[in-house]
Formats: C-alpha cells, sequence, structure tokens
C-alpha cells in the first residue's frame, strides 16, 4: 500500500494591515492617503495666493480642490439645481460648483464684536450675504469664489481669526463653553486651555496629517454644554472628591456619522497645566495608530473599540506621555439640564449673558453686523457661539437687558423662544452639500412655524435635529426626534425627499450611563409634506401619555411601535 505523504496545515491568513504608521505601514492604502502623503495639506495656502486666486477656479489642481483646500476650510459646494437622486451617483466633479463653502473656526465659540463685523463685511461683499452658525460654534459661509480668498485670509487674520485646518484630516475646532470664566457654577474656566492646545498645534505638520478629522472640547461648563461624549478626545471638568482639585476627565473615541459611538472615559485626571501635552498625546496615538485603510474605519473611535480605554491609555502614557496620570472621578451627571445657554442668566461679575435663537443657525451678513452692534452697544462687545447653534451677548448690564431683549426680539431673535425654535437644530443640507439627498434649513424653519401653530402650549424641551444625509452633522443619534434625510416613497409611488426617523436619542453627561442613541422603529418614516403632520402627532401623545417629569426619550421606551408610528 502505498504511503500518502500528509497534507500541510494551511498557513494562517495573514491578517490585512490598517495602515497604521505605528506598525510600519507607511505605503498610501487609498487616495486619500496617496494624495496627503504627496503633499502636506498646509502646503495648499501658497498655492491658492500665487496660482488659483490669480488664475481662477480652472487652474486649480483636482488634488488640491477635493483634499488639500480643506486644509484651509474649503469644499466645494454643490452645483445647484442637483436633485439628491444623484447624490450617490454623479462624480465628485459632476456635483461640484465653482464655489465654494469657507468656515471659520472659532475655538471655544469666543468672538469680539471687531471680528462678528469682519465676518459681516466678508459675507456681504464676498458670500452674496450668507452665514450659518454651526452646532461646532462655527459660521459658515457660502459662495465664495476662489479670487477672493486671499482678502478674505487677510481680513479675517487681522483680527485674530483664521480657517486653518477647519476642515480636512486635521484637529478641527476646540469647542468650549460660551460662558466659560463667566458661569457661576462652572467648575474651571477652560479658556487658558483651549488657547494653548490651538496656538501649539493648529497648524504644526506634526499633526496636519491624521487618518481622518479630529474633533476636540475642553470645557469647564456645569451643563457640559459642549457634549464631551460624542467628541474624538473630550475634557470634561471634574473635582476630586479627596483633594478638591478641579482639573479634567479625560475622554476618547466619541462620535455619530453612520456607525455613532459614545466616547470612553479613560478613567484619568489631567491637571489643567497638562492638558495640551495630553490632548497632543491622545493626537499622536491617533496619528501613529489610527487605521488608515478604510476612510469609513479611519476615526479614532474604531481604534478605541477595538483597543479599549485600559490599552489606549497605556499606550497614551507610556509611548506619548511619558508619565502616568492619576485615576480621576467621572463628571457630574446632568441629565435634564439645558445645555444650550438660552435666556438671560446673571454673570460671577454681576453682569448678565444673554442667549438667544437664530432659526436652526441660519443668520446672514447684515444680521451679523447687527448682532455685533448691540454687543457693543449694550455690553463689552463680546458675542459667542453654542453647540447648539445658537448665540450669546455677554457683559450686559442691568439697566440695559430689557432694551437688548426687545431689540434681539426685533430681528427675529427671541431671547425666549417657543421650545420648538430652541430646541430644533439643522445641517446645511441639499442647498450648498454634496453629500446631502434633501433639503434641511428650510425644512426645518417650516416644521418650527407649523409646530408653533399646532402645538402653542407645548412646553417640554424636546431636541428635533435635522439632518441632509447619514453622516449626522446635525447629531440625529442623540436628539429626542432625529430625522435622517432619504428618498421615500409616497402615497402616488414616487420617489420623494423625506426622512427615517429616530426616536429617543440622548445624551446625560456625567458618566454618559444614562445616554443612548434613539430607537429605529421598523418602517418609520415620513415624506418631507407629511412630517409636521407626524411629529405633531407623537408630540401629543407623549404629551397625553407621560408621567409626571418623564422625558420624551424615557416615553420612547416603553412606548409601542403603534404610538411612535
Amino acid at each position: 500500500m502505498a504511503r500518502t505523504t500528509p497534507a500541510k496545515p494551511a498557513a494562517p491568513r495573514r491578517k490585512r494591515g490598517e495602515g497604521q504608521w505605528a506598525l510600519g505601514y507607511r505605503e498610501p492604502l487609498n487616495k486619500n492617503e496617496e494624495n496627503k502623503k504627496n503633499d502636506d495639506g498646509l502646503n495648499v495656502r501658497q498655492r491658492i495666493i500665487d496660482i488659483y486666486a490669480k488664475h481662477g477656479f480652472d487652474s486649480i489642481d483636482p488634488a488640491d480642490l477635493r483634499g488639500r483646500m480643506r486644509w484651509y476650510g474649503l469644499y466645494t459646494q454643490r452645483r445647484q439645481g442637483i436633485d439628491g437622486g444623484k447624490t450617490a451617483v454623479l462624480e465628485p466633479e459632476e456635483l461640484d460648483d465653482r464655489y465654494f463653502m469657507l468656515r471659520v473656526r472659532i475655538d471655544g465659540g469666543q468672538l469680539s464684536a471687531e471680528q462678528l463685523r469682519v465676518i459681516s463685511d466678508i459675507s456681504v461683499k464676498y458670500a452674496r450675504g450668507t452665514a450659518d452658525i454651526t452646532d461646532r460654534q462655527n459660521i459658515q459661509l457660502h459662495w465664495i469664489e476662489i479670487e477672493s480668498v486671499p482678502a478674505i485670509w487677510e481680513a479675517l487674520e487681522a483680527v485674530g481669526l483664521s480657517t486653518t485646518e477647519a476642515c480636512g484630516d486635521t484637529p478641527r475646532v476646540v469647542m468650549g463653553c460660551p460662558l466659560a470664566g463667566l458661569d457661576g457654577d462652572e467648575l474651571i474656566d477652560a479658556t487658558p486651555e483651549i488657547a494653548a492646545v490651538a496656538e501649539r498645534y493648529i497648524g504644526d505638520p506634526e499633526f496636519s496629517n491624521l487618518p481622518r478629522k479630529f474633533k476636540s472640547s475642553i470645557s469647564g461648563c456645569a451643563a457640559q454644554c459642549t457634549h464631551h461624549e460624542i467628541n474624538d478626545v473630550a475634557f470634561a471638568a471634574v473635582r476630586d472628591p479627596e483633594t478638591g482639585e478641579v482639573g479634567y476627565d479625560l475622554w476618547v473615541g466619541g462620535g455619530l456619522s453612520t456607525n455613532p459611538m459614545l466616547a470612553k472615559r479613560l478613567g484619568a485626571f489631567v491637571r489643567p497645566d497638562q492638558v495640551a501635552e495630553v490632548w497632543a498625546a491622545v493626537a499622536g496615538v491617533f496619528r501613529d495608530y489610527g487605521y488608515r485603510r478604510l476612510r469609513h474605519r479611519a476615526r479614532i473611535k474604531f481604534l478605541i473599540a477595538d483597543w479599549g480605554a485600559e490599552k489606549f491609555r497605556e499606550v497614551m502614557e507610556q509611548e506619548y506621555l511619558g508619565y502616568s496620570l492619576p485615576d480621576g472621578p467621572a463628571p457630574v451627571n446632568v441629565d435634564g439640564a439645558l445645555r444650550d445657554h438660552v435666556g438671560v442668566h446673571q454673570q460671577t461679575d454681576g453682569l448678565f449673558y444673554v442667549g438667544f435663537a437664530p432659526r436652526v443657525g441660519r443668520v446672514n451678513g447684515e444680521l451679523l453686523a447687527a448682532i455685533g452692534t448691540l454687543a457693543s452697544r449694550y455690553g463689552s462687545g463680546r458675542v459667542r457661539t453654542t453647540a447648539e447653534q445658537k448665540m450669546v451677548i455677554i457683559d450686559v448690564p442691568s439697566e440695559n437687558v430689557h432694551e437688548l431683549v426687545a431689540e434681539l426680539d426685533a430681528l427675529g431673535l427671541p431671547v425666549k423662544p417657543s421650545v420648538f425654535r430652541r430646541h430644533t437644530m439643522a445641517c446645511t443640507g441639499i442647498e450648498f452639500c454634496k453629500l446631502a439627498i434633501v433639503e434641511t434649513k428650510g425644512r426645518a424653519m417650516q416644521l418650527i412655524d407649523e409646530l408653533e401653530r399646532r402645538l402653542p402650549g407645548f412646553e417640554s424641551p424636546v431636541t428635533i435635529n435635522v439632518n441632509g444625509c447619514p453622516n449626522s452633522c446635525a447629531r440625529i443619534q442623540v436628539a429626542d426626534i432625529g430625522l435622517k434625510g432619504s428618498l421615500v416613497t409616497d402615497a402616488d409611488g414616487k420617489q420623494v425627499e423625506g426622512f427615517q426617523i429616530h426616536l429617543g436619542g440622548t445624551l446625560t453627561g456625567g458618566d454618559a450611563s444614562g445616554s443612548g442613541f434613539g430607537r429605529k422603529v421598523r418602517g418609520l418614516k415620513a415624506t418631507a409634506e407629511e412630517l409636521p403632520d407626524y411629529v405633531e402627532r407623537v408630540l401629543r401623545r407623549y404629551d397625553a401619555a407621560r408621567e409626571v417629569g418623564e422625558t420624551f426619550a424615557a416615553w420612547t421606551l416603553r412606548a409601542t411601535d403603534e404610538e411612535l408610528s
């Protein structure tokens, strides 16, 4: 009988590399990474000044146009007249208009009247009067021509503003409480820490090639208004119960988009003087160990989800910081707290701040100029933007409050808005965004008007967040009613603009143990035309069925699918 040679065991399949620099994967694994390796995004600035602004749109290198120009806050905007059904079908060059969205970064949401007036002037002169307050405290302008960009930069930089790394695979704006140093309930004024990070690292080539965007918040706010639970890195103020020392609790890996995740507490206590270097350590881990093969898995949340908080902290401390951080407490839970700073409230110095509500963040150049004038006339000239698309005028003497409130109301900027005006947000939408499928700003404004008319006595603070695509720039998964733009089928069988509906999302602050993403009821959608009817119906059901003190989010957990439909 012939002898047979035993088969060799199959070689173990080699795990595909994720493009992590620290593991030796330096060769680009996709077009974006190749583009960044070929030239640092920060280098595009001089080409814009020397070439593109002088020779016009057609002179722009495509690799700069749809890549590196984002490092200076510039995105081509959507060409007008392209419907949402073509968003995922057309090539980028077919969606591109010859105009740009320009994002002005406002670290900590802090503006002077002079800075606001400069933005206003730019809006009127170069952006057809457009301006939007974002939910990351920035201001976005539209209709910008490449020929105007150097003059815009010159005007902004003359008053200490910038568009540097407002977009791109970079450290985006550093969010902070708009009332830093003014709110009597805050644990610490985080303004110096925000300034230190911005001054040391924004525009630094050391952090100008990250795997994807990197969103930060540093806040001492008692209401935790910058949402540490959903930032890539966040420093949330805490007080050590044993020593009484105030510092920050470190969170990493939050983010929404199509695969939402809450940030993880590393359990580390960070002193104020350590914040900048700890921030750089977290960013360094992301830069070197972050996944670079697939764009949709390149955010830091995927790395920490795979590693866990303990390993991430260990690598950060041993390889980047060079020392260990002490353990510390979690932030205090603020479930139910209003985190938008709207209304009239006293500051620690006896003056007052006045928070008001533009409609879903939509303002314009003339309105910004008027706000700056009021801030100078009735306060110190200082203005703040919030993470809820709102604005605040600070340092108002008590004798000026009444007149300021009246003038803001006359401008259509109510200090005591309806719950619907106060708690509705919307992203840019199909009007300008190349990723959007549906209109958002206009739809959200119409929804506010309808709900104010139909439910005039409704007072529960139900949040309604409207997004034009699945990417969740307007935070749909953590809203009471999250509306994700999509094409839906109407009663006549036609595809029309509509929304998939998420219900009961919430951020509770603290250790985030009560936070959660919205519930999706199978098949729950509404056309844009049906939307006011649906929202009215579900709010009436909640109002009728809720128990004393029960929030909308809590009610959705026990409501039946039929009640939510």
